[in-house]
């Protein structure tokens, strides 16, 4: 069945008691049930549905959309894990079945982890595998450094935090160059700093050179607008500085340090305010 984990429209063919039959491409037919029609369909109508599993491993059509179809990626949380395998919440009335052989590491409830949807073959379901390495490839020699990309923050390590590129090649930000709070799960704007021999790719959270100073004097400036002093100066202790602008020292000695030479600042013993000038 070539619509099993995917969103496609399909004719309704017929009407009964529990719900609509849809026509399906190889000419059979999955339920569209009651609870999911709104009263007003016909026969010949088309629905956009996606087609999965139910409990007793039925193909059902709904009408809700899960967080990730077929063959694609996505950060999901553990519900329930049993001696077969876990239950991750995809969207859907039925949670998504990861089986211990599909496991990469053993999973705890609420946690998060990286699945993709496959199809088990042998029962003809859907479930969820987070052996992901199998899936990965060698990123494209085009990832140069300082190039932007796009990435899906999937799993923090004690070398940092494990990123998604594509659905196809694997990243990572290193944990002592990360000075802001990031959320497993969350898509966000990187840029490259080195692709590896092995293809994986090293990311950094700001642009490289220049523009990464700009940015981070861009912030202190708009923090110094609205509150007309910042208490930070050359010795003030790093962990102070990260958390109340989220970077290194070094950055902020580097953005201070630019923005002075612009007059745009006056360096005080006790911290930074806007230049009168």
């Amino acid at each position: 069945m070539k619509e099993l984990g995917l969103i496609s429209k399909l004719t309704i063919n017929r009407f009964t008691d529990f719900g609509a039959y849809l026509a399906l491409s190889d000419g059979g037919e999955v339920l569209l049930p009651k609870g999911y029609l709104k009263g007003d369909e016909k026969e010949g109508d088309e629905v956009e549905v996606f087609v999965y599993t139910d409990s007793e491993d039925r193909p059902v059509a709904v009408t809700d959309r899960p967080i990730v179809l077929l063959d694609e990626f996505a950060v999901l949380e553990c519900k329930e894990v049993t001696k077969f395998g876990a239950f991750m919440n995809w969207g859907l009335l039925k949670d998504l079945f990861v089986p211990n052989a599909e496991m990469a590491k053993p999973m705890t409830p609420g946690q998060k982890y990286l699945i993709r949807v496959c199809v088990d073959y042998k029962s003809d379901r859907l479930i969820g595998v987070s052996k992901y390495r199998e899936f990965m490839y060698p990123a494209p020699k085009d990832y140069e450094p300082g190039n932007e990309c796009e990435g899906l923050i999937f799993e923090k390590t004690e070398l940092g935090y494990k990123v998604l590129l594509e659905d196809r090649y694997e990243g990572l930000i290193y944990a002592n160059e990360v000075f802001q709070p990031l959320e497993i799960g969350a898509r966000r704007k990187l840029w490259v700093k080195k692709r590896r021999d092995d293809g994986k790719i090293d990311l950094q959270l700001l642009p490289v050179g220049r523009v990464k100073y700009e940015e981070g004097a861009e912030k202190i400036l708009e923090i110094l607008e609205e509150k007309g002093f910042l208490p930070l100066h050359d010795k003030s202790d790093p962990e102070e500085v990260k958390q109340l602008l989220g970077m290194s020292k070094k950055h902020f000695k580097q953005c201070i340090g630019q923005l002075y030479k612009a007059r745009e600042i006056v360096i005080q013993e006790d911290g930074i305010s806007l230049s009168r000038d």
